[in-house]
């Protein structure tokens, strides 16, 4: 199992431990580094940044969100930051929720998901290959296009640049069971929001289709600290956010995901409370027990323990948000 450093998007600002974090990470063997975005700081930037710093760590995007930008100004980013890095670039895409797609980006989220998630990949892998023009009749993602609106002088077009690899490698956020399926059958990799390493049945059916070498990069908090409740807080504040939050009260693909790994009640709860404004509440809401099965707190001897669960399952790429070069460090002595 390989270690990955996720770093997230920035909040009010810019950190300055990103890169010395990355440089260290690297340092310390580990495999991969990667960035987000929500509605702040974009995903590709921060990452050519750690990339003109760094020498050997993947560069990773986590995610790359699709309604920011079209199919082939994805494939651009990555085929221009994988030239850069010497062919360091892993893609990592996402759909996000409606609340996002409509409210940030103004655009209408797809009606049918699963297939503008297809479209879109499909896109992105004509333009990486470059066998020929990139044409697609889709439903979302028509290239050329073909709308009413348009002026029908559309010329299908293969990139001026020529990849550095036709094969990098397109893993997808994946949360309810069809669209995991299909990650299955289309990516390279999945990047599971949450994973617990003692309820890998809740994915095992989905993953049914997977093919040899193919990634599971699920992001776990990770925190050597004395105080396991402490340790924890962190874990239950982004919980509370993305389980209340994040999605409409009727909509919500992380609380559902919740749900279905046994917390339903809970994350209900979570999910009324953040929506009242009670947002202290909703944190302490989270189950102490399920911010504990999807992170590595505690004692080093206690996270030693855990991290042997991760190693035992189909987990190939564990991307640790650690706060510290502690941290790393001890993480990467106990799975070296």
């Amino acid at each position: 199992m390989r270690l990955g450093l996720a770093l997230g998007y920035w909040g009010r600002g810019p950190s300055p431990d990103h890169v010395p974090l990355a440089q260290e990470a690297e340092r310390l063997g580990y495999d991969s580094v990667w960035t987000a975005e929500s509605w702040g700081s974009d995903v590709f930037t921060p990452l050519t940044w750690i990339a003109a710093r760094t020498s050997r760590i993947r560069l990773g995007t986590a995610v790359a969100q699709m309604a920011a930008r079209s199919p082939t100004t994805t494939a651009m980013h990555a085929l221009t930051l994988d030239h850069l890095s010497g062919g360091r670039m892993l893609l990592g895409l996402g759909l996000s929720g409606p609340q996002v797609v409509e409210g940030w980006y103004g655009r209408p989220f797809p009606s049918s998901p699963l297939t503008a998630t297809r479209e879109y990949v499909d896109v992105v892998r004509q333009v990486l290959r470059r066998e020929a023009p990139v044409e697609l009749d889709g439903r979302f993602h028509s290239h050329p296009y073909h709308g009413e609106d348009g002026t029908g002088l559309g010329k299908p077009l293969k990139p001026i640049t020529h990849p550095l690899r036709s094969g990098l490698p397109i893993l997808l956020g994946a949360e309810g069971p069809k669209n995991i399926a299909q990650t299955a059958r289309i990516a390279d990799g999945w990047l599971p929001l949450y994973w617990s390493p003692t309820r890998t049945e809740v994915y095992e059916a989905s993953l049914t289709d997977a093919p040899e070498g193919f990634l599971v990069a699920p992001m776990a908090r990770a925190q050597v600290c004395d105080d396991v409740a402490e340790g924890l807080l962190p874990v239950k504040t982004m919980l509370g956010f993305y389980i209340g939050g994040m999605g409409h009260a009727k909509r919500n693909f992380h609380a559902d995901l919740m749900a279905r790994m046994g917390y339903e009640e809970e994350a209900r709860r979570i999910q009324q409370l953040f929506l009242e404004g009670r947002r202290e509440e909703a944190v302490l809401a989270v189950p102490d027990a399920f911010a504990d099965e999807i992170s590595l707190v505690g004692p080093r001897e206690r996270i030693a323990e855990r991290l042997e669960l991760w190693r035992k399952g189909p987990v190939t790429d564990l991307l640790l948000l650690s706060p510290d070069r502690r941290t790393l460090r001890v993480l990467a002595e106990l799975n070296s």
